[in-house]
């Protein structure tokens, strides 16, 4: 019960059991898995984790008798009773545009057209073949 309770008040406002679950996953598996995976939901008693890559999938899965033998330690009975591993997609870092992007009218094809007459005759002939 004190392993509950420390996990408990770091939660404000309602209980969940996705909060419950999310919380204990860390105690279950370990640091260095957990910083590796991640609960995302509950499905009615199956907890869904996202993990890395299908090599992280397999082996947790080998694993899973023993991840829910401690999540039942740490949460009680009946609350996790099944593992759904999924791989989650790629995460890139945020990065900062190094060119800005031109605006979408500057990438007329029209503004290539030298010719000022022929310019405006491409696009009367645009505008009628796209209407």
């Amino acid at each position: 019960m004190e392993r509950a309770s420390r996990f408990l008040g770091k939660l404000t406002g309602p209980i969940d059991v996705d909060d419950l679950a999310r919380a204990a996953w860390p105690l279950a598996v370990g640091k260095k898995v957990a910083a590796r995976t991640r609960p995302t939901r509950m499905v009615r008693t199956r907890l869904i984790v996202e993990v890395e890559d299908p090599i992280w999938k397999k082996q947790l899965f080998s694993l899973s008798k023993q991840i829910l033998t401690n999540l039942e330690r740490h949460l009680g009975q009946g609350i996790v009773e099944d593992l759904e591993f999924r791989v989650m997609p790629p995460r890139r870092d945020a990065q900062r545009a190094e060119v800005a992007q031109p605006a979408l009218a500057a990438l007329d094809d029209a503004d290539q057209i030298a010719d000022p007459v022929m310019r405006n005759m491409y696009k009367v002939a645009r505008r009628k073949a796209l209407a």
